[in-house]
């Protein structure tokens, strides 16, 4: 199903960029959430942080953030408290080495890596084999979700899921980031890219860990690196057993995998993000019968901030992404295995 929604920016905030931008820079969490870190280690002799909110046997939500965020990114965190005053739990996803201490390994993540939620997954549901659970991602994030989802179709025991402002092709999506003002965030995401990989090698050497600190050196020079088309060919595919770009790109776009998904899921897009263009969004013979689209002609990237009043912003995600999730989570967890 396809559907426009009449959110409505807030009048001092028009512009798709400064709905973008706003939150990224000035948004600031008044009170602090009663968090709780999880370390799990994953197979392959890394590990995973969660942040937990929230206790007792409530429906539980699962938060993928987006591309150099955290759970401490205020889209998770705002979500996350406002599950918490429904009486909801939830718990954020930290991809690796991005909890605030790098992964022990040389390899990170990225928008086509479904191993790990995967992999929190099941151990939810080991620990908690009724539990109401969802998921919901942002971005980068809300393309894992997607496709994980379509990968693993029926199988899934989960109520619901969302995902929000997701590059569902990642080709088209990186072209973009090439062009005008969207200079600015690639410029600013590149970079932060790039200490995330220094980060990690000097971590690696200094914990003795040369073969997997040689990976990164063998990855070369990467100051000369200016687009996610040359940081993706250079970095993300020899990391993560891609040929290249193009083939990483191809492997990993959840655009191709919406047909496959079994799970009530809410697709939202703005059509002004600034890090895509309409040209993204899939025809209507690409949904499955489970999957609602609803775009937006405002919003930015995870943006959508409302209200009247200047700098008294309402982010209407999260009265929007909860009020899809509280339809199924107060009925049984769909069917699966």
């Amino acid at each position: 199903m396809t559907q426009r929604h009449a959110f409505q920016p807030a009048w001092w905030l028009r512009n798709a960029h400064l709905q973008t931008l706003y939150p990224a820079l000035l948004r600031r969490e008044k009170t602090s959430l009663p968090l709780r870190r999880e370390r799990l280690n994953t197979p392959d002799g890394d590990f995973i942080d969660l942040d937990w909110c929230g206790a007792g046997n409530k429906p539980l939500t699962i938060l993928l953030h987006g591309l150099t965020g955290s759970s401490r990114s205020g889209y998770v965190t705002g979500l996350q408290k406002t599950l918490l005053d429904r009486g909801w739990r939830s718990v954020a996803l930290n991809f690796r080495g991005c909890s605030g201490e790098p992964n022990r390994l040389a390899r990170g993540y990225h928008s086509g890596d479904t191993g790990d939620i995967d992999f929190v997954y099941r151990t939810l549901r080991q620990r908690e084999p009724n539990a109401k659970l969802a998921a919901v991602g942002f971005s980068l994030g809300g393309n894992v979700l997607l496709k994980w989802l379509g990968e693993r179709g029926v199988k899934l025991k989960l109520s619901a899921a969302v995902a929000v402002c997701v590059p569902l092709q990642l080709d088209i999506c990186a072209t973009t980031m090439d062009k005008g003002f969207s200079k600015v965030y690639r410029d600013r995401l590149i970079r932060e890219l790039k200490h995330y990989i220094r980060d990690k090698h000097r971590y690696l050497l200094n914990a003795g860990n040369t073969q997997e600190a040689d990976k990164i050196a063998r990855l070369g020079n990467l100051s000369k690196i200016r687009s996610f088309w040359e940081y993706d060919d250079q970095v993300v595919a020899a990391l993560h057993d891609f040929d290249s770009a193009t083939h990483y790109y191809r492997q990993s776009s959840s655009r191709q995998y919406l047909k496959k998904i079994a799970v009530p899921t809410l697709l939202i897009q703005a059509l002004d993000d600034p890090f895509m263009t309409p040209e993204v969004l899939p025809k209507k013979h690409e949904l499955s019968a489970h999957v609602r689209l609803e775009t937006t002609a405002g919003g930015g990237h995870v943006g959508f901030i409302s209200g009247r009043v200047p700098f008294k912003p309402h982010y209407w995600l999260e009265r929007r992404i909860p009020e899809f999730l509280q339809r199924y989570l107060n009925n049984s967890p769909s069917a699966g295995l």
